[in-house]
């Protein structure tokens, strides 16, 4: 069976740490190039597990950047759902 992974990485702390990351856009147009019935995967760890993907894995969040020149409090997380 063929299947597409994505790779898993750890790049950071936090979103500022981890560089450039595609746009939506740009992840339709790049997944366009395969076969529409191709299962998804993530790979972790150079194979040693797997994920599956599916609608529960995409959550739309606010990131409040840490080095902005505002006060959070300690009991605030950093990502809000909207």
């Amino acid at each position: 069976m063929n299947v597409l992974y994505i790779e898993g990485r750890r790049n950071g702390y936090d979103p500022d740490q981890c560089g450039r990351t595609m746009t939506v856009s740009e992840m339709i147009d790049f997944l366009s190039q395969f076969d529409g019935d191709l299962p998804i995967y993530l790979n972790n760890d150079s194979g040693y597990t797997f994920g599956n993907i599916d609608e529960d894995s995409f959550s739309e969040c606010k990131y409040n950047d840490p080095d902005a020149d505002y006060e959070v409090p300690d009991d605030e997380v950093d990502f809000e759902e909207e």
